[in-house]
């Protein structure tokens, strides 16, 4: 496999078990959180599929995006299952954009976004997205486990 193939796999592994994760929340817990600051279940899903459309269209203009209205915008919660299937183009978009690029474009290209002091390789910003979904997803987990919840394995 080369860098690109590795990258594509990571991005459908994470998502593959995020959505163990996410279908695996009972509909009475959708609005569970762990304490007042923290984002209840439906808000970090939410949070995860429509941070994954911003993070395109920094890769996309390899950098800051000025005043990006995106499709969750004022979209009322809906359940995990409606939501996964809204999400579902969006991230299949995503992945044609990253799978056209380049083994020398994963490495060249730099996306620089000024108003948070990042200048990185397309490559590890790639990994870096990933790293996101993966985290708040075990976030999700612990919160299954303070819920008293079953949790799906993922681990297959």
């Amino acid at each position: 496999m080369n860098s690109k193939e590795i990258i594509c796999l990571n991005f459908n592994e994470i998502r593959r078990r995020s959505i163990k994760v996410w279908i695996g929340i009972p509909e009475d817990k959708y609005l569970w959180k762990p304490d007042a600051g923290a984002m209840t279940c439906i808000e970090s899903i939410r949070h995860i599929i429509e941070t994954q459309y911003i993070y395109q269209q920094i890769v996309i203009s390899q950098g800051d995006v000025k005043e990006l209205i995106t499709p969750w915008q004022n979209k009322p919660y809906m359940s995990i299952q409606e939501e996964i299937a809204f999400a579902s183009p969006y991230h299949e978009a995503f992945m044609e954009v990253i799978s056209g690029f380049s083994e020398e474009e994963l490495e060249e290209i730099e996306i620089v976004r000024p108003k948070v002091n990042q200048k990185r390789k397309l490559g590890d910003y790639l990994l870096r997205i990933a790293y996101h979904e993966a985290i708040h997803t075990g976030q999700l987990l612990s919160y299954l486990r303070a819920m008293d919840v079953n949790r799906p394995g993922i681990w297959d």
